[in-house]
């Protein structure tokens, strides 16, 4: 079985965000003067990839603002993750929100981002149908599940005041958005939204799915390690999509560890080592563990009451 010490990653860096959006700004350069130069796609696609990949270190980014932990100074750490909401279709306060059931509720029927895979009662052709939609069109599927939170009957998010700045982001986000379209439309620049902003923000939305598939979709495991799948990169690519993922690879210990930093995950990395039988052990890489969650898509599950279930009956 590996060890931690073999697990463990060296690239280590608090700044792995500003790192992340500075390459991203780079490469929007480079795509923009590609694009006016009337360069063929065989230069286009690579950047709009590679910026692909760097709008999702900064979709984690988001994630990390909603605990608190992307920037020291909370108005800062508040400011980035409204203006990463605006540009990902999704309110900051309705994320934060809904995110503390994925927390507070791990894989339970209270597990609001992880609807319907928790249901037992949910038909295996709707949540084939979901994972369908979801794997392909998450840019617009995954702001969807958030408002579902929101707006349905019984919504976990009751607090007068937090409904109040949703609302308030929500019209912040509409506004804006009628801005950029409507300079865009002025511009006749709709050649460069597309390959630098909807293209990759397209695939950002898919990559976003399919890493939160990875961790979870698939799993009915009792415990917290069991119900998550890690990966721990032993080569440098691997642990290059780590950095630039704010080390959202090690899943497991920001579960265990709400409030600490993603620089400081992989140093907890013998936490999420197997210790009892229904755990394995890391995934080396996303491609091992892609191909496990890929076999589950065929009857998408979440949680230990699916082995509940299927004992009562």
């Amino acid at each position: 079985m590996n060890t931690a010490s073999s697990l463990q990653p060296h690239w280590l860096s608090r700044s792995a965000f500003q790192i992340v959006i500075f390459l991203f700004l780079f490469t929007q350069i480079a795509l923009g003067a590609v694009l006016h130069s009337g360069a063929s796609l065989w230069w286009v696609v690579p950047l709009v990839l590679l910026t692909s990949h760097l709008m999702h270190g900064a979709a984690v980014g988001f994630h990390e603002a909603t605990h608190g932990l992307l920037r020291k100074n909370r108005r800062f750490n508040e400011f980035d993750g409204v203006l990463l909401g605006i540009f990902s279709f999704t309110s900051f306060s309705l994320y934060r929100a809904a995110h503390q059931t994925h927390h507070a509720h791990f894989a339970t029927e209270r597990d609001e981002e992880l609807w319907p895979f928790v249901f037992t009662k949910a038909p295996r052709w709707a949540r084939i149908l979901v994972a369908v939609l979801e794997l392909t069109l998450g840019l617009v599927y995954t702001p969807l599940l958030f408002l579902r939170s929101f707006l349905r009957a019984g919504s976990p998010i009751r607090s007068p005041k937090v409904r109040r700045r949703i609302w308030a982001e929500l019209a912040l986000m509409v506004v804006v958005w009628i801005g950029i379209i409507t300079a865009v439309s002025y511009w006749h620049v709709w050649h460069y939204f597309l390959w630098m902003y909807l293209a990759p923000a397209y695939i950002t939305g898919n990559l976003q799915s399919w890493r939160k598939y990875v961790e979870h979709v698939g799993l009915t495991g009792s415990t917290l390690n069991s119900a998550t799948r890690h990966i721990v990169a032993r080569g440098w690519t691997g642990r290059l999509v780590a950095f630039t993922l704010l080390h959202e690879p090690f899943h497991g210990v920001h579960h265990l560890h709400l409030g600490l930093p993603h620089a400081e995950l992989p140093q907890r990395v013998s936490e999420i080592l197997p210790s009892t039988p229904d755990e394995r052990p890391p995934f080396t890489s996303y491609r091992h563990a892609m191909a496990d969650m890929f076999r589950s898509l065929a009857d998408p599950r979440v949680g230990a009451q699916w082995h509940r279930t299927a004992k009562q009956s």
